[in-house]
């Protein structure tokens, strides 16, 4: 290479380089003298008195901005002094909630429910401040998030709230809260306004992000972690999906869904799409009983929402931040009583038209909420008596026969003989007029009663942090020793009316079993000793942790069929009559049933099988 060409090259890259260096400079004078017009347009720009205040602190914002000569992170220069400038609180409120705004991303940040309070005494907050994040994602030539910006206050009332955040090359987004007078819904309208030139026409989706930490809110924090979840619900299902109860969990959501809830046991943060949500996705996280914040779970939302461009584009959304109150929800329309927890189909319905309807009648007229269940419980009992008396009857018939039973056990010692101790056992019944079948059958029929009250108490609002006797809320467990440590299965605590449901429970056992004899049979005992034993211990170290509510309602109950069937052993059983019809058929012969055809053929067959056993071991 000779010396021209090499003087060649550095004359090119000289040139090259100053031309660069004139063009970058001038470039940054441009941006601005831009960005010192885009303040004094906004500035000048005609909007209400509260608007104005804030549009100037904007534009001074820009300003302070290019004296420091900060590197932008957005392009828009209005957008990136929003980005920079701090927040501020906007509070909307009625009667019953408080609602805290935060400018910085025009979003909900706290909510009290004023009718309530936590477990003992304090504010009962839905969502703490820096507990919760409404953020609206959208592509703009570069993404934007609104949770980034702090917004413009356009508008207030006493009812209503708008945001917006302006971008220098026209338009703003804008988002109108409104809050009802009477009640817990929050109506929420997303709007996008003179951004046809800003959002590209092949954008065609907006993201939403909404994101809750729920504080612990209960007495018991395994019972209000039980009742805890995410519910979302598809457009005519009979009830939402739902995930969590205790257990993180995430789910993707690929078919468009109506509205989404963060349960906690009592309350829940519910959003509402009329226009629907594309897709999404849901997540919960519960925390440790030891948080150190106090908090149950975290819960996250991602959903996608369609978008049709126009000058100005609006998308509605609902916000319910409530109680799980089920009137209250049913009034919505939406089926947001649906995520309350009252059993399947058969035990739902019962409880939705029976057990409910009897609670609000009792409630109207008595404010004490362990005499309700008290009446709840003899009405119930009442109702179902013609059911159960047939089970208790023939209990008390059957006690009358242990000794004649005693006999039958005397005569086949044998377990060769077991079908022919069986049979003379159900001959005998039949001619003291006994039908075993009629007394159990009855009894399971009223096994729905039992589950649905299972359900409706640890889930019914209207019994939280109410006091009776001992308990100082029904809706959780009532404690009379506190360990202050965690025992396995039993907890940090003893439930007197968990312990005192088990007492009566076996009492009611031993009444019914008395008429049993012993046995040889091992399944007959083991079935004797569970009853007896096992059932009254598990119950106890199951409902040592549920609601002292349902405790009750199951003591109460055991303790009217106990009196059910003493009543009916004193008054409607006589066993001279009982004795006599037995002389009277004995030696006769009975009309024999299906079921005893099919017992003596079966017997006949395991007889010929033994036989048959016996020759050829010869």
């Amino acid at each position: 290479m000779d010396k021209n060409t090499v003087i060649g090259f550095i004359l090119i890259a000289l040139t090259l380089f100053g031309f660069t260096f004139y063009q970058s400079s001038r470039n940054r004078k441009l941006q601005e003298e831009q960005r010192k017009l885009d303040s004094i347009a906004l500035a000048n720009a005609p909007v209400d008195s509260l608007a104005a205040g804030a549009q100037q602190d904007i534009a001074a914002g820009v300003e302070q901005q290019v004296i420091q000569s900060t590197p932008a992170i957005y392009k828009d220069s209005l957008l990136e002094a929003a980005h920079l400038s701090e927040g501020e609180v906007v509070t909307l409120e009625n009667d019953l909630i408080k609602i805290d705004f935060s400018t910085k991303g025009a979003q909900p940040s706290s909510v009290q429910l004023k009718k309530y309070s936590s477990y003992g005494g304090g504010d009962l907050m839905l969502f703490k401040e820096g507990g919760a994040e409404y953020a609206v994602s959208v592509y703009t030539g570069q993404y934007i998030r609104t949770t980034d910006f702090n917004f413009i206050v356009a508008e207030k009332t006493d009812t209503s709230v708008v945001f917006r955040l302006p971008f220098g090359g026209g338009g703003y987004i804008e988002q109108k809260y409104s809050l009802a007078p009477d009640g817990y819904n929050l109506n929420n309208l997303l709007s996008f306004v003179g951004m046809q030139n800003v959002i590209p026409r092949n954008v065609s989706s907006i993201d939403i992000d909404f994101n809750v930490t729920v504080p612990r809110l209960e007495k018991g924090y395994k019972n209000e972690s039980q009742y805890s979840k995410i519910d979302y619900y598809f457009e005519e299902d009979k009830k939402p999906a739902e995930i969590g109860r205790g257990r993180s969990s995430s789910k993707s959501i690929s078919n468009r869904l109506k509205w989404f809830a963060f349960q906690q046991q009592f309350f829940s943060a519910i959003m509402y799409a009329p226009q629907e949500f594309a897709n999404g996705e849901v997540s919960v996280q519960f925390l440790s009983a030891n948080d150190p914040s106090a908090n149950l779970m975290a819960c996250s939302a991602k959903m996608r929402s369609d978008f049709h461009h126009g000058s100005e584009v609006s998308i509605p959304y609902e916000f319910y931040f409530g109680p799980n109150h089920f009137g209250t929800l049913k009034a919505m329309g939406r089926k947001y009583e649906k995520i309350i927890p009252l059993g399947g189909s058969l035990v739902g319905w019962f409880t939705r038209y029976a057990i409910i309807p009897m609670f609000n009648f009792f409630s109207r007229f008595i404010s004490n909420f362990g005499l309700i269940i008290l009446l709840m419980t003899l009405v119930i009992k009442i109702v179902v008596f013609p059911l159960t008396y047939k089970s208790f009857s023939s209990s008390a018939k059957m006690q009358v026969l242990k000794p004649e039973i005693e006999k039958i056990n005397a005569k086949y010692p044998k377990q060769e003989d077991a079908m022919k101790k069986q049979q003379a056992t159900m001959d005998l019944y039949k001619r003291a007029g006994v039908n075993t079948l009629g007394g159990c059958l009855p009894t399971l029929l009223t096994f729905p009663i039992l589950w649905a009250m299972f359900r409706f108490f640890p889930a019914s609002i209207e019994l939280r942090q109410q006091p009776f006797l001992w308990c100082d809320d029904l809706s959780a467990y009532d404690s009379i020793l506190d360990y202050g440590t965690k025992l396995p299965i039993l907890g940090d605590h003893l439930s007197l009316f968990a312990l005192l449901m088990a007492v009566v429970m076996w009492v009611y056992s031993k009444i019914t079993t008395a008429n049993q004899t012993a046995s040889n049979d091992p399944t007959a005992s083991s079935m004797k000793f569970m009853t007896l034993w096992m059932m009254p211990i598990m119950m106890f170290f199951i409902c040592n942790n549920l609601s002292a509510a349902l405790s009750y309602y199951y003591l109460l109950s055991q303790l009217i069929a106990i009196i059910q069937t003493l009543v009916i052993k004193k008054f409607f059983v006589h066993p001279e009559k009982i004795m006599a019809r037995l002389k009277a058929t004995e030696g006769k012969p009975l009309p024999k049933s299906k079921w005893q055809q099919r017992l003596e053929a079966a017997q006949k067959m395991q007889e010929e099988q033994l036989r048959a056993q016996q020759k050829k071991r010869r």
